[in-house]
């Protein structure tokens, strides 16, 4: 959840194996919450990937990702 006072992370709530995002100060926060309770953070502050993540409406987020590594060869 995004506040004025910045990110906080409820991760009691997450669900294990699912990637959680969000766009704060112009970069995308992930959050993924393994079955052993660990939590790992990801940030992507690439613009072109940042622009494409809001404007999409409907597109997950996981297949720009994706596109993008496909794009970077950064398998």
């Amino acid at each position: 959840m995004v506040e004025s006072e910045g990110v906080k992370i409820r991760s009691e709530k997450m669900e294990v194996d699912k990637l959680y995002y969000c766009i704060y100060q112009e970069k995308i926060l992930l959050f993924y919450k393994e079955k052993n309770e660990m939590l790992n953070c990801y940030e992507i502050a690439e613009k072109d990937v940042v622009d494409e993540v809001k404007q999409s409406q409907t597109e997950d987020i996981e297949k720009i990702l994706q596109r993008y590594i496909d794009k970077k060869n950064l398998d």
